[in-house]
This record gives C-alpha cells, sequence and structure tokens, in this order.
C-alpha cells in the first residue's frame, strides 16, 4: 500500500482500541466511584472524584503513550 493509505484492517484495529480502551476507562471510573463512595459515604463526591480521576488518567496515559513511542529503547526494527 502507498503512504498515506490506511489498510481496512488497520482501521479496524484502530477502532477496536478505541472502543476497548473506552470500555475499560468505563470499567475503572465505576471501580472508582464505587470505592470513593464507599469512602466517603457521598454519592456526588465519589462521581466528582471518579470522573475528575479518570479524566486526568485518560490525559496523562496519552502522554505517557505518545512520549514513548519517541523512545526506541527495545524496539527492534
Amino acid at each position: 500500500m502507498g503512504h498515506g493509505v490506511i489498510s481496512r484492517s488497520t482501521l479496524q484495529a484502530r477502532k477496536r482500541a478505541i472502543v476497548k480502551t473506552l470500555c475499560y476507562r468505563l470499567f475503572m471510573l465505576l471501580i472508582t466511584v464505587t470505592v470513593a463512595w464507599v469512602v466517603t459515604g457521598d454519592v456526588g463526591d465519589a462521581l466528582n472524584i471518579g470522573l475528575v480521576t479518570n479524566l486526568l488518567k485518560t490525559g496523562t496515559y496519552y502522554v505517557y503513550e505518545r512520549t514513548w513511542d519517541h523512545i526506541t529503547w527495545g524496539v527492534t526494527a
């Protein structure tokens, strides 16, 4: 395939990765909210903690992954 052309399997792999990521983050959100609710005893506080921490974790993970894209250690051609 030529440069700039994305194969169907690559596109499906990206969509799958996005869906898997979103499902995982939702699962982690539910766990965080549940733990925060048990600790604080307040549903509103638990939701706020869950939403803020998961948004932060999602953003920092993206930066982490992008950083590793520039590190060649352990990568073989």
